[in-house]
């Protein structure tokens, strides 16, 4: 949870910093702000287009730091609370700062910004859907199937060992995988075990441990038992 807490002010330090140099002058930090003809520039300076940026880099930094302390509570969608915010309060601001641009270019800027938040917003709650499905074992004639997001089949004849865990290795590195403060799918690298796949639904032990010939595989359901069911049917 610090590693999550240092990520997360780091992010909004960042965006504090940066708003701070936009409202002192710094409009160059603007995206392609620099490359606008002199004239435009002074257009959108007069209509207060480069100040408000910058205040809404510092409102979005600050509303992130008020939010930081639900990391510490029980709250368990802190985390998707704090970028869920950050998100939309980005890329709100920034379809209401169209407003402000240079008449000619105003609409084509409610486009653009509009655009980018829908795909953002589309891909987010997409990957969001797939990550949270849970995941099932099935059981099938030369092996298992692991379904959902980084699923897999294993044939019975890769299995080296498997054992239940009341508590799961830490997790030190995700390499290519789907990580909240619920969920986590996909490789990660675990102390004691290097790279390791992961289909965990975090602080639901026990956790299915399956050692093949050349990694480990962390699964586990949200009802215990159906777990231990599935050791059972792996001996």
């Amino acid at each position: 949870m610090l590693a999550l807490f240092f990520i997360l002010m780091g992010t909004a330090l960042l965006l504090l910093l940066l708003g701070w140099a936009v409202s002192k002058g710094g409009y160059w930090l603007i995206s392609g702000f620099a490359f606008r003809p002199k004239e435009e520039q002074e257009k959108l300076i007069e209509a207060g287009f480069p100040q408000k940026v910058g205040k809404l880099l510092m409102a979005t930094a600050a509303g992130m730091v008020l939010l930081l302390p639900l990391l510490f509570t029980s709250f368990p969608y802190a985390v998707e609370v704090i970028i869920g915010f950050m998100l939309i309060f980005l890329l709100g601001g920034i379809i209401y700062l169209s407003r402000y641009e240079v008449p000619e270019k105003r609409k084509k800027s409610y486009i653009i910004s509009s655009g980018i938040a829908l795909i953002t917003f589309v891909s987010l709650g997409v990957l969001m859907f797939f990550g949270y499905q849970e995941t099932e074992l099935i059981f099938k004639k030369e092996g298992i199937e692991i379904t959902g997001m980084y699923g897999e089949e294993i044939p019975y004849g890769d299995i080296q060992n498997v054992k239940l865990l009341e508590e799961m290795p830490k997790a030190t590195v995700k390499i290519d995988g789907f990580g909240t403060s619920l969920i986590a799918k996909g490789k990660f690298k675990l102390d004691g075990y290097g790279p390791s796949l992961l289909f965990i639904q975090k602080g639901k032990p026990p956790y299915l441990q399956i050692k093949t010939k050349d990694r480990h595989i962390f699964i586990n359901s949200p009802d215990p038992d159906i777990t231990r069911s599935w050791v059972e049917k792996l001996k």
